[in-house]
Parts: C-alpha cells; sequence; structure tokens
C-alpha cells in the first residue's frame, strides 16, 4: 500500500497536533503506563519493579519519537530508533524467561496513544475532510511506528534467547526456573547442575538497579559481597537482567557490609530474605525476596536494602495502593505528615508494648521528652491512640517505609 501524501493544510495540522504531543499532560502519560502494564498477560512485566520502570521508560521515548519525527517532516514515515535502553528491556525480558507475547504491551500503549491522538486533532480542527485525511494519515505512521519497533525488538529477542542457551548461566537460569515453578526436577540433578546444595540452609537476596543505564560492575559488586562464601559456606548467582542480580548462600549476609556497599552505589537496592530450610526453603526465600523488591518499587521508598521479615506486614497491607493511603490518612489524620521524631516516638512506644520508660530508652531520649510528644501524637491522630494502637502501627510502618518517609 503506497504511503499517503498529505495536503499543505494537512501536513501543517499533523505539525501542530505532535508538538502539543510533544507535552502531554503527565496523567496522559500515566494512563498509558497503566494500560501498558495491565492485564493477565502482561503481569509478570508489571511486578518486575525493573521491567516495570523500564517500560515506563520506553513508552515516553516511543511518544517522543514519533512526535518529534513529525514536528519535523509532518506525515512522512517515522523510522524505528530502538535505543540501547529498549534492546536492554527486550534482553531482560528473555532473561525473565518472557517471549515476544511480552511485546503486546506496545499494542496496548498503541490503543492508549491512538484516543489521545483523537483528542488532539479534534481540537485542531472539525472540518469532516480535513478529520479524514489527518486520521487516515496518521493511523498509517502510529501502526508503521509501533509495527517497526515491534519487529525490532522480537528480532532482539530471539537472538538474546539464542545467546542464552549457551553457557553455564543458561543453564543455571533453566534449572532455577524449573525449581521455582515447583516442576519435576530431583534434587540430585538440581544440584549437580548448579553446583550448589539445595538441602541446607538459604538465605536469598535480589539486587538491582533501576536506571536506564545500570552500572552492572556496580550490581556485581553488591551481589559478590552476597555471594561471597563466609567461612567456606557455598553461595549461587545468576543474572536476572542486565541490571538485576539473583544470590543464594548458605551463610547469613553480612548486613552492615551490604547496607554500606548500597549507600555508596545510589541506584543500587537490595532485597532480601530467609533463611529457610531445603528445596522448599530455596524457592521460598526466593520470592519473599521478590516480594520486598516490588514493595519498596511499590511504595516508592529511598530505601536501599529491605529484609522480607521486617516488610511482611507492610507488603501485604500495601498489594493495593490507593486503598493502603486511605487507610494511613483514615488512621493517622495528621499524623500523617508530622516530623520523623515524632512518628518514629509513637511507632517505639507501640511496639514496646505502650511501655514509656523503654520506649525512651530505645530512642536515647528522656521519658519525659517522649510524653510529650505522644501528647502531641494524640492530638493529631482522629482517635486516641488507645483505640486502636494495632492500627496506628501498621500505618506508621507503611509510612515509614514509602517514599520520603523511607
Amino acid at each position: 500500500m503506497p504511503w499517503p501524501i498529505p495536503s499543505t493544510r494537512v501536513r501543517e495540522l499533523i505539525r501542530q497536533g505532535a508538538e502539543i504531543a510533544l507535552n502531554v499532560p503527565e496523567s496522559w502519560m500515566a494512563d498509558l503506563d497503566t494500560v501498558t502494564l495491565s492485564g493477565p498477560a502482561r503481569s509478570r512485566i508489571a511486578d518486575d519493579p525493573v521491567l516495570a520502570e523500564a517500560t515506563r521508560r520506553t513508552n515516553r521515548a516511543n511518544l517522543l519519537t514519533w512526535a518529534a519525527a513529525n514536528v519535523r517532516a509532518p506525515g512522512e514515515p517515522v523510522e524505528a530508533q530502538v535505543d540501547d535502553a529498549q534492546i536492554a528491556v527486550a534482553r531482560d525480558m528473555v532473561r525473565r524467561g518472557l517471549d515476544e507475547a511480552a511485546l503486546d504491551a506496545y499494542r496496548a500503549g498503541q490503543s492508549v496513544a491512538w484516543r489521545y491522538w483523537m483528542k488532539i486533532t479534534f481540537a485542531l480542527t472539525r472540518d469532516p475532510a480535513e478529520l479524514e485525511e489527518l486520521l487516515d494519515v496518521t493511523s498509517q505512521s502510529i501502526s508503521a511506528f509501533v509495527d517497526d519497533v515491534v519487529t525490532a525488538l522480537a528480532t532482539r529477542m530471539r537472538s538474546e534467547r539464542a545467546e542464552l542457551t549457551r553457557g553455564s548461566q543458561a543453564e543455571h537460569r533453566e534449572v532455577i526456573a524449573l525449581l521455582l515453578e515447583g516442576a519435576p526436577i530431583t534434587r540430585e540433578r538440581a544440584e549437580s547442575r548448579l553446583g550448589y546444595a539445595l538441602e541446607r540452609t538459604h538465605h536469598a537476596a535480589v539486587v538491582w538497579s533501576e536506571g536506564p543505564d545500570p552500572d552492572v560492575t556496580t550490581v556485581d559488586h553488591v551481589a559478590e559481597i552476597l555471594a561471597r562464601p563466609a567461612g567456606g559456606e557455598p553461595s549461587l548467582m545468576v543474572s536476572a537482567g542486565s541490571g538485576t542480580r539473583w544470590v543464594w548462600s548458605q551463610a547469613a549476609p553480612d548486613l552492615a557490609a551490604v547496607e554500606a556497599a548500597a549507600d555508596a552505589a545510589p541506584d543500587v537496592r537490595v532485597a532480601l530474605a530467609g533463611p529457610a530450610q531445603g528445596v522448599t526453603g530455596f524457592r521460598r526465600t526466593h520470592l519473599d525476596a521478590l516480594t520486598a523488591q516490588r514493595m519498596l518499587a511499590r511504595l516508592g521508598s529511598r530505601r536501599r536494602v529491605a529484609h522480607y521479615d521486617a516488610i511482611a506486614l507492610v507488603a501485604l497491607a500495601t498489594e493495593d495502593s490507593e486503598r493502603a493511603a486511605r487507610f494511613v490518612s483514615r488512621t493517622l489524620g495528621g499524623l500523617e505528615h508530622a516530623d520523623d521524631a515524632l512518628r518514629d516516638a509513637v511507632l517505639t512506644y507501640l511496639r514496646s508494648q505502650s511501655n514509656a520508660t523503654r520506649a525512651a530508652e530505645l530512642l536515647y531520649t528522656h521519658r519525659n521528652t517522649l510524653l510529650r510528644r505522644l501528647e502531641r501524637a494524640e492530638e493529631a491522630l482522629p482517635r486516641p491512640l488507645a483505640d486502636d494502637p494495632i492500627d496506628v502501627a501498621v500505618a506508621l510502618d507503611i509510612v515509614r517505609w514509602r517514599g520520603a518517609g523511607g
């Protein structure tokens, strides 16, 4: 089908619309992100903070590429610009066990982009002939652009999959996938292929960077601290993406060393879990570490390191982010936005079973100072602290982990 050549008037309308598209409201982009990460087929992308954030970045990159091209040359074909960041996303999808079907997210994004593009065009003209020509040209342009992007990424994924079928890392990933899925592989065979004993105690970690250009050397450095054998205990580390490492160790991690390394690498995060025993423990600790990873991403927490044992209740309470936010606001009232010292005082007091003397000791403060802070907290809370101490403690813990409060 020959490429349509738009009239001078429609070329000008496309240029005007593309200029608007370069500065669309953030709510439009949020809608695009939501749709591309929704649905059962894309749940594995949405649940992975690294893939989800990379998908959001590529959504914006694709929109800007198409719009900028149509400002320069309205109505002409737009060449797909698959950059290193998009190639990294395709590579990481393969390493997570996803296939080309995952690229359906781009098609979903296309439908949202087209809906908003029609809003833009109908604001530019109501002339039926102009609209028909404008929509016909841009429909073909957007479809061809997305087709080219998907084709390029699918080719890259096939190449990456062929590359990953060779070497010990590929074999390790294959065995780990079978173990995590509970597939029928014997313990002896799995241990032989992994070079790692499964009938012992396991500590698991996920080390990752959400940045667009992850510093692999830094990620590996933090992961190696976790995988470093302590007292001769064996460990296992595999690459789960360009900026993600999965680690299992039969020795407890040196948390001080891990936290120091993570603090020195602002883009690197660590989620920990364990200990747990045997093949079930191997699987359970990894899934718990993934839960901690997802919670940090969901809450926008600035914490560098999170252990599942410390966040299990918060992770459960915040699975629905909107409902969790309403729960926090309803429970804490003005205390939600109080200073950190006041919130920490109340949380420590509740965790000390409402023992003011013990709480003051833990806070390294005078008991009277603590009591004054509790009085201030009572004024900010919608209900007396004694009426629902458990709800208040959970809400404060959520605030402690999220955003700036984390």
